[in-house]
């Protein structure tokens, strides 16, 4: 994994907004809905082109896809492994829920024509990886892209999400517990993990599930249960992780990438032990946003590990204000100054632009407007701090 040696290296959390077209394939399919096969390998390879290019031009060195064919960062498992069906009924985030007129406010969200995140299939049998199909096309549309593209990124990572996500969103109808449950993605997900480094890439766990869930699944719940579920996904990640070189990942964590209040979130403090616990060479830590900008003082009051990158989160996923660049210089030389060493600071944003089709807080245009000023902010914050 590539650190900001000469300069302040810029990256993403992985989703990007997707076409219309592409948007209305994926949710037709995602609610079983006939879809033209060739169409939408059409549509897939189009979107992919059109959210590489942009990257490169925006000044973005450690790019991706921007996950354009998956349906979501999560439910896309469906398509890969055995043991899903039905549906699930997930809790909505206490927060939106706590003042009924925000509620109100948000309901249209959830009448999008758009992939329903809350009602995702559950496990209904044995859990395993059965088809490595679409993750090997996904990596061979993003090569094509990349060979049609001028220019070229510092380095490319891949996202796949935590055990724990998956188990959260897609309900448990098989397994004796949710430990159980975590415990069975994770050895799925394994074979995926390993290949995905295996092809060049730098591993991203999404795991918003390590900071979100307590405000979802665990909100009615005591924080030591919330805690012990930490801790047990993150064993299920190392597990997972043991054939993996610990440099070549990285691990994503949230409080969800949706604009509400955020009142209910847990703590950087509460978690930050046991997510540091992973075996993995960064963290992808959401540091932008109006709630949890402040916890850049946790790390510097906590300390972080001398051979861990921290990619910041220095742009806000969730609001159509673009930051100004020395904004987001600011945020950079907080985190440097935080961990003490600009070189293992990467600039990133809080989550993704597109974690579901059809989801998605910022427009198009102001996506990669954002990733312009991104771009401009770490080249302030290079002069500053190398």
């Amino acid at each position: 994994m590539k650190q900001s040696d000469a300069r302040i290296l810029t990256t993403h959390a992985g989703s990007l907004p997707r076409p219309p077209a592409l948007t209305a394939l994926l949710a037709r399919r995602s609610r079983g809905e006939p879809v033209d096969a060739a169409e939408l390998a059409r549509a897939t390879l189009d979107a992919t082109q059109r959210a590489v290019a942009p990257q490169l031009a925006c000044g973005i060195d450690v790019g991706n896809d921007g996950e354009q064919p998956r349906e979501s960062f999560v439910t896309h498992v469906r398509e890969r492994m055995s043991g899903f069906a039905g549906q699930s009924q997930r809790p909505v985030m206490r927060d939106i829920v706590h003042f009924p007129s925000f509620l109100t406010q948000k309901l249209p969200d959830f009448q999008r024509d758009s992939v329903d995140l809350m009602s995702a299939p559950r496990a209904e049998g044995e859990v395993r990886y059965a088809d490595f199909g679409p993750l090997e096309r996904e990596i061979a549309g993003y090569r094509r892209a990349l060979a049609s593209t001028q220019g070229s990124f510092v380095e490319s990572f891949w996202t796949s999400p935590s055990p724990g996500i998956v188990a959260c969103a897609m309900q448990n109808a098989h397994y004796p517990s949710l430990e159980a449950y975590v415990d069975a993605v994770a050895d799925a997900l394994r074979s995926e993990w390993e290949r995905i480094v295996a092809a060049g890439f730098v591993l991203q766990i999404d795991a918003p599930d390590l900071a979100m869930e307590r405000h979802t699944l665990f909100a009615e719940r005591p924080l030591g249960e919330f805690l012990h579920f930490v801790e047990h996904t993150v064993a299920a990640i190392n597990r997972a992780l043991a054939g993996v070189p610990r440099a070549q990942v990285r691990l994503h964590v949230c409080w969800g990438n949706y604009e509400a209040p955020h009142l209910f979130d847990v703590a950087l403090e509460e978690i930050l032990p046991r997510v540091l616990d992973a075996r993995v060479g960064a963290l992808v830590l959401a540091m932008a946003n109006p709630r949890h900008a402040h916890e850049h003082r946790v790390l510097a009051r906590r300390g972080f590990p001398s051979e861990l990158r921290l990619v910041a989160g220095v742009i806000d996923t969730t609001t159509n204000y673009v930051e100004h660049p020395e904004v987001v210089a600011e945020r950079i030389e907080q985190a440097a100054e935080a961990i003490g060493d600009p070189r293992r600071v990467l600039a990133g944003t809080d989550c993704g632009f597109g974690t579901a089709a059809g989801l998605g807080e910022v427009a198009e245009e102001v996506v990669y407007e954002k990733l312009r000023a991104l771009h401009a902010g770490a080249e302030l914050a290079t002069r500053r701090l190398l």
